[in-house]
């Protein structure tokens, strides 16, 4: 009996002491307002290449990954239909020249009609224009590379139908690259060209890769409700053209401040620990990052906050402390 009183005693002592809470120590150290972004490697200067015509491929390059000089045929597509075309043509023109001339001669002899010969001319003529026109959509169907660089991705195999625009090559220059990222409207205000930027990828996922804004576009995209910008790379970065990233932008950097963890933060707040005693402490907030946050006025370095917070526990309460450390800011 004894000791079951003494049990009972031991738990109301403990229970007396309050709700166990855990608290970390109020650090110093750099803050950061970060611009969440995601997207992609490219080149900053490439082009794609397409068929204007609808057609099968008959002939291409296999040059994937190997330089190529503007003007270079890429790949072929079957043209037997639009040759034949032109044939046709020319046939029609042979004839319709031949006809002119007569009509001339009739003119020059006097037994035939100004109409006749002009006619006779119209006829060659638009034979001419459609030959020239036939001859200039022959060239739809060989796809040459349209500038100086690298076939970075070759599409599409022999036997292949396509349709126009579909995209066959990719040509660019290998470096410089950057990441074609984008920004949701509400923060792109705080996006500027020149901040350096943090980037992570599942391919180095051990590393935090830089970067630098280097381009915003001017004009948003209403549907998407986003703007793109353009995240310049070192000439010796790792990423490779395709590759996903996150970005996060620094928009604001300061070094030296107060620092707690973001949920330490409660409407303005911050729960400090004294004398196994929760106090709420109206702060002044300065930098939000997604980690830490910037405590301007309201709190000292060394001091103990619950983190983290809790609307349950009330000003003055008596509380348990279990002390963690804080993570790197």
């Amino acid at each position: 009996m004894v000791l079951f009183a003494a049990a009972l005693a031991a738990i109301a002592w403990w229970l007396s002491r309050g709700p166990a809470i855990t608290v970390v120590r109020v650090t110093r150290g750099a803050a950061a307002e970060i611009v969440y972004a995601t997207g992609s490697v490219e080149p900053e200067t490439w082009s794609r290449s397409t068929p204007l015509v609808r057609g099968r491929i008959i002939e291409r390059c296999r040059c994937e990954g190997k330089p190529v000089r503007a003007g270079d045929m890429l790949a072929r597509l079957d043209d037997k239909e639009a040759q034949a075309a032109l044939n046709d043509l020319r046939a029609q023109e042979e004839f319709q020249h031949r006809e002119f001339d007569r009509q001339a001669q009739l003119l020059a002899r006097g037994v035939a009609t100004s109409q006749a010969y002009q006619r006779a001319e119209t006829d060659l003529a638009r034979i001419r224009a459609q030959i020239a026109a036939q001859t200039q959509r022959l060239e739809y169907y060989r796809l040459v590379a349209p500038m100086d660089g690298t076939v970075l991705k070759e599409d599409g195999e022999v036997g292949d139908m396509v349709d126009p625009g579909t995209i066959l090559y990719r040509i660019g220059l290998e470096k410089p690259l950057w990441v074609v990222a984008e920004v949701n409207e509400e923060d792109i205000p705080r996006v500027r060209v020149g901040q350096k930027a943090l980037l992570r990828t599942d391919a180095f996922a051990n590393q935090v890769l830089a970067g630098s804004v280097k381009q915003i576009t001017p004009a948003g995209d209403p549907v998407s409700k986003t703007f793109r910008v353009r995240v310049g790379l070192p000439d010796d970065t790792p990423l490779r053209v395709g590759m996903s990233v996150e970005a996060n932008i620094v928009s604001r950097e300061k070094p030296d401040v107060i620092l707690v963890p973001a949920n330490a933060v409660i409407n303005n707040s911050l729960l400090l620990i004294e004398n196994d005693r929760a106090r709420l402490r109206k702060v002044e907030i300065g930098i939000r990052g997604t980690g830490f946050v910037e405590i301007v006025e309201g709190a000292s370095e060394g001091e103990l906050v619950a983190s983290p917070a809790t609307a349950n526990i009330k000003n003055g309460s008596r509380v348990r402390s279990l002390q963690m450390e804080p993570a790197a800011p």
